[in-house]
């Protein structure tokens, strides 16, 4: 029987100088190890078994409520990200499992209906912290202590608030520092501390790039024909055939490195077919006919919550210790879309 003692020897052993150590890894509050699994297995199944991660299935990727069963969701999203990063990290001598914890959990905190909802918990809390909060709106906020309103809201940041404090009735999953580090920085300017973090954010967009691409043309919003040739002629025409061009060429141009990227041509071609989604599939009328309606809706819920804050489950209350804001927040962006929208029903 291989016990963790020889799974963190063999770490030693095996990966690369720059890889993450399981055996040095650190939590918030210190735990018993377990007698088989690394820290990094531990989070890993620890994600895997939550409610956020189950939610992922009924979350919006790009396309709200498509007609068909092959369209990305936000846990498909995760899991594409988690295959792209795997392949990378075992090829540079990585911490697998570190780098398929972070991935897995690096989108428990988004909204329903994708980046849209994102964009109207940011609207909301824009109005609310220069009130112009709708007539009412605040009214219930003084029933319990409102702390202070949060400058904006960030799926980034809202998946590490999961991990930490929503999750296990407000005891959190007590992650390693360095999955919780991954997770908080898989987007913005501040590269994650460990190579692996920087695998997962690499990853992501290389995932959602070409996924979203794949969608595109299933709906019809683009042709194959349409994407950008220059882009294509280095990574390739198909949708495998980018993905395995980009996966070989960080890992060539990450090896023995002290961080992780791309080469230069890779990076431009990537950035171009992302340009491409943002002129004609994110902007384009199909993918955004739904988004004027989900918007409405996520803004309802907060401001209904808002004012009516023991309509919420009161354990939101309790575990934002009566800040009725962040209960609200916790609230509606973990809500799947069709739960939001059954809600949104009943409100009418």
């Amino acid at each position: 029987m291989i016990e963790r003692l020889d799974r963190e020897r063999r770490e030693r052993a095996e990966l690369s100088p720059f890889a993450a150590f399981s055996g040095t890894a650190s939590r918030q509050r210190p735990e018993e190890p377990d007698r088989l699994r690394t820290a990094f297995q531990r989070d890993r199944d620890r994600i895997l078994h939550c409610k956020a991660f189950r939610r992922l299935s009924h979350k919006t990727q790009v396309f709200i409520d498509p007609e068909g069963d092959h369209y990305r969701t936000r846990l498909t999203h995760t899991l594409e990200t988690a295959q792209i990063a795997r392949s990378v990290a075992q090829a540079l001598g990585l911490n697998v499992d570190l780098t398929e914890a972070i991935a897995l959990g690096h989108d428990l905190g988004h909204t329903p209906y994708g980046h849209t909802g994102e964009k109207a918990l940011q609207d909301c809390l824009g109005r609310l912290s220069s009130g112009a909060a709708p007539a009412g709106a605040v009214s219930g906020v003084c029933v319990e202590r409102q702390g202070e309103v949060p400058q904006t809201f960030l799926h980034n940041v809202q998946s590490l608030r999961v991990v930490d404090v929503l999750e296990r009735d407000g005891r959190g999953l007590n992650l390693t520092n360095e999955v919780r580090d991954g997770i908080l920085r898989h987007t913005g300017k501040v590269a994650a501390m460990t190579l692996e973090g920087q695998v997962v954010a690499v990853a992501d967009r290389i995932a959602y790039v070409n996924h979203d691409i794949d969608d595109a043309l299933r709906a019809g919003i683009v042709g194959p024909d349409e994407l950008p040739d220059t882009a294509q002629q280095l990574l390739g025409f198909g949708h495998s055939q980018r993905i395995t061009a980009l996966v070989e060429d960080m890992a060539e141009n990450s090896d023995g490195a002290a961080q992780i990227r791309l080469s230069d041509s890779a990076w431009q071609a990537l950035q171009e077919l992302r340009d491409f989604l943002f002129q004609h599939v994110y902007r384009s009328s199909i993918a955004k006919a739904a988004d004027p309606q989900a918007y409405r809706l996520v803004c309802q819920l907060f401001w209904h919550y808002l004012e009516h804050p023991v309509a919420m489950p009161e354990d939101y209350l309790r575990i934002a210790a009566g800040d009725v804001v962040r209960a609200v927040l916790d609230y509606v962006s973990g809500m799947t879309d069709r739960f939001a929208a059954s809600l949104s029903g009943q409100l009418k």
